[in-house]
């Protein structure tokens, strides 16, 4: 009777049954769920038993399973160990493993003296860009799937859980509580941005890589489309993964991702509350020698692909400090009032 299904359906099935009487009666059988890997497995078994062509094969697995194998994942073993402290939106897909920090500062510091971080915040801005980048995994209280936070994570191939309305931060971010647990800046926590869900303790992490089942999967992919595969790429580093996972080229480098970083982030502010020329061309300066080395990185990656930019369409609002400190900073660079540069930044 399951061979019967599966060879009707040409998918692995789950189904439901009883017995009464001595006899069996079938209730109903439906395509069943599986995991990204063996998804690919069954496709492929298939292929070898002859109950699917290459072409249909591919039609079995979803698009967001192959997205989510080519981000880090969990080592299966490991997995089966670890607790559920919360679950919430699948931001950005991946698995990241980390101690807790609370500031972008805090993580950027740490990742340089080499440490793995997750950093945990109510909701991100555009200041916490550099933190962000040098995390492993981003965690946040507030936010959902086009929040700031998941739309950069997912810009980074960063892995991201957003919208973990169970943490409460403490007031003086040391420490956050879920579900009657509490965890402190320094303890190891593990994200899964493609479920959402969040470990409370270290849960090992396996590299992406393209082999095995999903190469063949991907060969007879190759072999069927008649479509090139571009990717968006911002950054060098972002290119040169790229490549690594077969891109023909970049289908759209948005120049103004390229300003989120720290050092430039302040240049492209200093552009935009500029009063007049000598300002303006002050800061275009500060920006040229960065924003050149960027695109040399990014061709250089590309070796000779094509690559499609789109010149500067910055969201203002998004570049602008909003922390009252770095208002301050800012509006002393610039000689400028707080309440003055602050108007700016409200407009």
């Amino acid at each position: 009777m399951c061979d019967t299904l599966e060879h009707h359906y040409k998918n692995m099935q789950d189904m439901e049954f009883t017995i009464e009487h001595g006899k069996l009666y079938m209730l109903q059988t439906r395509n069943g769920k599986r995991t990204a890997q063996a998804a690919l497995k069954v496709a492929c078994d298939m292929v070898d038993e002859g109950l699917l062509t290459p072409e249909e094969a591919l039609m079995t697995v979803e698009a967001q399973q192959l997205d989510a194998l080519l981000h880090p994942m969990f080592d299966p073993e490991d997995l089966k160990q670890a607790e559920v402290i919360t679950t919430a939106l699948p931001a950005s897909p991946g698995a990241a493993c980390g101690q807790i920090v609370f500031s972008a500062e805090e993580a950027t510091e740490q990742a340089a003296e080499g440490k793995k971080v997750i950093l945990v915040r109510l909701e991100t801005s555009p200041e916490d860009i550099q933190g962000m980048a040098a995390a492993e995994g981003i965690l946040t209280v507030r936010g959902g799937m086009t929040s700031h936070a998941a739309v950069v994570a997912r810009g980074m191939g960063e892995c991201c859980v957003s919208g973990a309305g169970d943490i409460v931060i403490a007031a003086d971010e040391g420490s956050f509580t879920v579900n009657g647990k509490t965890f402190k800046r320094g303890d190891w926590i593990s994200l899964d941005g493609s479920t959402g869900k969040v470990y409370g303790q270290a849960v090992k992490t396996i590299p992406a890589e393209i082999s095995g089942y999903f190469e063949r999967f991907m060969k007879w992919a190759d072999e069927t489309r008649r479509l090139q595969i571009r990717t968006n790429a911002d950054t060098p580093r972002d290119a040169a993964q790229a490549v690594k996972f077969g891109a023909e080229g970049i289908g759209l480098v948005r120049t103004e991702h390229m300003f989120f970083d720290g050092d430039k982030i302040k240049s492209i502010r200093e552009m935009i509350v500029a009063k007049n020329d000598e300002q303006m061309e002050a800061a275009l300066k500060k920006i040229e020698p960065l924003q050149q080395e960027d695109f040399e990185g990014i061709y250089e990656a590309m070796e000779g692909r094509p690559v499609t930019v789109r010149y500067l369409d910055p969201p203002l609002h998004e570049f602008l400090p909003h922390k009252p400190e770095e208002v301050a900073e800012l509006a002393e660079e610039m000689g400028m009032s707080v309440e003055e540069l602050q108007a700016k930044v409200d407009s």
